[in-house]
């Protein structure tokens, strides 16, 4: 079987695996006991950067080479180019299949995740843990973002959409009162998008 998922029963992983049957894509299933920390293994991290499952090796990707993706997003945009299902060819079609699913990605995961994490507690707990929990959380993805920036020039290798969708967020990191300098290869990214003259228009349109 080709594609070899690495996941664990959670709504993320389920994702993956209701998409895989749908699409009648052979795979095999590699659990990732996140409550043990699996996730935090050298083999798993060497195919998910972001030490979160689920996660995909697919053998016959599309040079005929194996292919890693991670991230659950990417994941089932990967599937759906590869079995020719699920996803419109037509850019009109399209459009809301993207429009819901980065829905989906940025919202109705993260927050009733984090419902769950907060009903789990034994007592309600305060602003101050809250803060710290979603700072904290913060700063590991800077420093994942770090990690990656160690390596490429870009998100993605080249300049891409990738880079202005985190530079949104980015742009904000004094009020994540988040000290670039920390953080040295995102800061040169950051600086160097901000030297460029598309995003200096970008940034100083009105939008409110």
């Amino acid at each position: 079987m080709a594609i070899t998922l690495y996941a664990w029963n959670t709504p993320n992983g389920r994702k993956i695996s209701v998409a895989l049957e749908e699409m009648e894509l052979s795979y095999t299933v590699v659990p990732v006991n996140i409550t043990q920390g699996q996730q935090h293994e050298p083999d798993f991290l060497r195919i998910s950067p972001n030490n979160r499952i689920p996660a995909i090796v697919d053998a016959e990707g599309p040079d005929g080479k194996p292919i890693s993706v991670f991230e659950s997003g990417a994941i089932l945009l990967y599937l759906a180019e590869k079995s020719g299902r699920f996803l419109p060819a037509d850019l009109r079609s399209r459009v809301p299949v993207l429009e819901w699913l980065m829905w989906q990605m940025g919202g109705f995961g993260p927050m009733p995740g984090q419902v769950h994490h907060f009903r789990s507690l034994e007592s309600e707990g305060d602003r101050r843990y809250g803060l710290k929990r979603y700072s904290d959380e913060t700063r590991r993805l800077y420093g994942v973002l770090d990690r990656r920036l160690a390596q490429v020039e870009f998100v993605a290798g080249e300049l891409s959409v990738a880079d202005f969708a985190i530079l949104g967020w980015a742009w904000r990191h004094e009020r994540h009162e988040v000290n670039l300098q920390d953080y040295p290869h995102v800061e040169r990214w950051y600086r160097a998008l901000l030297a460029r003259p598309g995003v200096q228009r970008g940034l100083e349109v009105k939008l409110d």
